[in-house]
C-alpha cells in the first residue's frame, strides 16, 4: 500500500556537515520531491551561500544572533521566521538551533558559494 504520509524523528537522524554547521535532514527519500525539513545546529561562523532553485524557510528555535541576507544584517531570536528566495546570499551569525524547510526538497547540488 502506498502511504500518503511519512513520520520522521529528527533526533534519530545522524547529523551531516553543512555551510551553517550540522544538519539532521528528514524526508530526503528519493520518492519525495516536495520538501524536506532540517534541524540545523548553527555554528558561530557560517559560510555565505545561495541556492539557484531552492526556497528556504528558517524558524529560529533556540539562541539569538543575526541573519545576513544579501549583505544586510537582521537580528533574530526564538520564533523568528525568514523566507529566503532563490539567489539570496545568506548566512546565520551566532549560535542557534533552527528548523529549515527547503522547497522543493533539499538538493546538495544547489549550494553555491561566491
Amino acid at each position: 500500500m502506498n502511504q500518503r504520509f511519512k513520520i520522521s524523528h529528527l533526533g534519530d537522524i545522524d547529523p551531516v556537515p553543512c555551510p551553517c554547521g550540522t544538519s539532521r535532514r528528514a524526508f530526503m527519500d528519493p520518492d519525495n520531491s516536495v520538501a524536506s525539513i532540517h534541524l540545523v545546529e548553527i555554528k558561530k561562523d557560517t559560510q555565505t551561500h545561495y541556492h539557484k532553485t531552492l526556497t528556504e524557510i528558517y524558524l529560529i528555535l533556540e539562541g539569538t544572533g543575526h541573519m545576513e541576507l544579501d549583505g544586510q544584517l537582521f537580528p533574530v531570536k526564538p520564533m523568528s521566521t525568514i523566507l529566503i528566495k532563490p539567489g539570496c546570499r545568506h548566512r546565520a551569525i551566532g549560535q542557534m538551533k533552527i528548523a529549515n524547510i527547503p522547497i522543493p526538497k533539499f538538493d546538495p547540488e544547489d549550494e553555491w558559494f561566491d
